[in-house]
């Protein structure tokens, strides 16, 4: 039997035990823990749980983004169970750090060569070169009603010639899980979504290897061959050696050639950022990028540093056994949402 009394009042079910749905609308920016019954007529399991972030109850529908960025839509209907859970529990591991000093942190390291404020907000463009240097970063109030200031960010990139992306995060304290849905119901799609790792930077540095890694102030002709992003411009340039203090890493390859591997790093008080670390698909899984992270951390301890991270793409397995390995973990996943009317 299910009594449903709409969104202001609890859901009540009662089966084999008594469940209760504990949430109404009234929680709508709090992180919770719901079970829906699922289809009868499909297969699997009978109940599906989810966590996340309430973002949204109307019409009879919760919206719920979860850690990942993801969001799902539950009919009221199918609830069972529901409750108002604690915050993602800190971790055990690593660095204590917040959302926004991670956002400050990351933008530091890549900047743009044009920006302006909107209210708390920042557009940021460098000529289309990555979407991080490219997309508005919302970090607080823009000054206007939402709706207000994504036409302003439309207008802004279109003046521009460019595609108009807002770049949020989700999973962690202070995260924009709300904002996510917002995009999402005025129109804006994600299509990028990554993950910050950090780790205690002295367990990077603490290794046997870095040998044989040349460190610079400048990415020269030699690194640049090895970068993956091919054509780099002048404007590519700026924003690659943007930053508080950056380190350039090379391990030379034979006779002269393209590099065998290369690395980016950016000090920045007790942060160490690391960026671009690719290696010669002829000579991966041979401990290169290890070496350059290693010689970029001990650059790093010598500048104060204690701390550091990275972003990897949730599909590059290679790259996320990599970091694990080397103390890294998940702080919070980050998106890029885009829109895609170029009317304004």
């Amino acid at each position: 039997m299910i009594r449903t009394g709409g969104v202001n009042r609890p859901v009540e079910i009662s089966a084999t035990g008594r469940l209760e749905v504990r949430i109404t609308a009234a929680d709508v920016g709090k992180r919770v823990s719901v079970r829906r019954l699922n289809d009868p007529a499909g297969e699997g399991e009978k109940f599906t749980d989810t966590v996340g972030v309430l973002a949204s109850w109307n019409d009879g529908v919760l919206l719920i983004t979860r850690k990942s960025g993801e969001t799902v839509h539950i009919p009221e209907a199918s609830l069972v169970a529901g409750k108002v859970v604690p915050a993602a529990p800190a971790r055990r591991r690593g660095p204590a750090a917040s959302y926004e000093e991670l956002a400050h942190v990351a933008s530091r390291a890549w900047r743009p060569v044009e920006s302006e404020r909107l209210g708390e907000w920042e557009l940021r463009a460098a000529s289309g070169f990555t979407r991080r240097a490219n997309s508005a970063l919302p970090l607080g109030d823009p000054g206007l009603p939402l709706p207000a200031a994504l036409d302003v960010v439309r207008r802004w990139y279109g003046d521009r010639g460019l595609p108009a992306y807002v770049q949020t995060a989700t999973g962690a304290a202070g995260t924009q899980e709300l904002l996510c849905a917002e995009l999402e119901r005025l129109g804006w799609a994600r299509e990028v979504s990554a993950e910050m790792w950090t780790a205690a930077l002295a367990p990077v540095a603490d290794r046997d290897e870095g040998a044989g890694v040349v460190l610079s102030r400048e990415a020269d002709d030699a690194w640049l061959t090895r970068y993956q992003r091919k054509g780099v411009s002048e404007v590519a340039l700026k924003v690659l050696g943007s930053g508080p203090s950056v380190w350039f890493a090379t391990v030379p390859g034979e006779g002269g050639g393209a590099p065998a591997a290369i690395g980016r790093c950016v000090v920045d008080g007790r942060w160490a950022g690391f960026a671009a670390v690719e290696v010669d698909p002829a000579l991966r899984r041979q401990g290169l990028a290890t070496r350059v992270m290693t010689a970029l951390a001990r650059q790093a301890l010598d500048e104060g540093a204690s701390a550091a991270w990275l972003q990897v793409e949730t599909d590059n397995a290679g790259a996320r056994g990599l970091y694990a390995g080397m103390g890294f973990a998940a702080h919070h996943a980050y998106h890029h949402y885009r829109h895609h009317d170029r009317s304004l």
